[in-house]
């Protein structure tokens, strides 16, 4: 497949080293006005594309077609500004991944990301988050990097091992990562400004950093990031608040109630306004404990 405007000038974008700084985007009004306010990238956020396109929390509900399906729109909107795209645990196993790949590249993104949770996945920013063993996400890694037809399409590899098994954990995660060959490496929530500097140190590759607001990293300025090192920071919620609070703002002007009992404080109670305690509930309902072999 050949390769397009949007992806080389993603790689002239790295090639610089300042920082690319990524709004995140999840329908076609976000990806034009992230267009024409001159931003040099964006980022296609699962967590927003559950809600605003499906109306469900980020816990891997949304399947890949509804995905992919996405992606191209949002890049026919975006044109030649690079698409990072969420492709959560790639959707299945080694053969799975494949497939998601060859949709994603064909839908014309930038950079695929991909993460080591177990599936069904749970936003970075949630609590009780499990991951596979390294070796699995290194066959995840292995069936994106073969499946894709252009090198220009960049693999973003995330580790959510921060969570369940600590920051040591993450940190060698991600240099196995890289050296499996993903050209991008994202060591998500990292929970303090010693922890964000700690990973720029000390893994040998190029950085993503995801910045959730209400989440559980510091909000680094981009002046800091730069001086630390990192190429990608992500910003999924910044656009998906701002609109959430102007919709939740007219809804209570129309009937008169008081929007504050409504506003979210962290990604937790936005999830909570697209049914997420009731699918958590569902999921605990069906989920077999302490199962034997009959």
């Amino acid at each position: 497949m050949a390769s397009t405007p949007a992806r080389q000038r993603l790689r002239d974008l790295l090639d610089t080293r300042e920082l690319i700084v990524a709004p995140g985007v999840f329908d076609g009004i976000s990806a034009q006005l992230t267009k024409r306010t001159g931003h040099v990238a964006a980022y296609m956020t699962g967590a927003g594309v559950a809600a605003s396109g499906f109306g469900l929390p980020d816990i891997g509900l949304v399947t890949a077609t509804e995905m992919a399906d996405r992606v191209r729109m949002i890049a026919g909107a975006l044109g030649d500004i690079p698409l990072i795209a969420d492709a959560d645990t790639g959707y299945g196993a080694p053969m799975n991944v494949v497939r998601t790949m060859r949709c994603y590249e064909a839908a014309g993104v930038a950079a695929i990301q991909l993460e080591d949770q177990v599936f069904p996945k749970r936003c970075g920013h949630l609590p009780d988050k499990r991951v596979v063993d390294a070796a699995v996400f290194e066959q995840t890694l292995a069936a994106a990097l073969d499946a894709r037809s252009d090198d220009n399409l960049l693999v973003v590899a995330r580790t959510d091992a921060r969570g369940p098994l600590g920051l040591d954990v993450a940190i060698e995660r991600a240099n196995r990562y890289a050296e499996a060959g993903a050209d991008i490496i994202f060591v998500e929530a990292p929970r303090d400004e010693q922890e964000v500097e700690r990973i720029a140190r000390e893994v040998d590759a190029p950085l993503l950093i995801n910045l959730v607001l209400g989440g559980l990293t510091p909000l680094e300025s981009a002046s800091r990031l730069q001086e630390l090192g990192y190429a990608i920071s992500i910003h999924p919620g910044n656009l998906l608040m701002q609109a959430t609070f102007g919709m939740l703002q007219s809804l209570c002007q129309l009937n008169g109630s008081d929007v504050v009992t409504h506003l979210p404080a962290s990604p937790a109670d936005f999830f909570n306004l697209v049914g997420m305690s009731e699918w958590l509930e569902l999921d605990a309902k069906y989920t077999v404990k302490d199962a034997s072999w009959a």
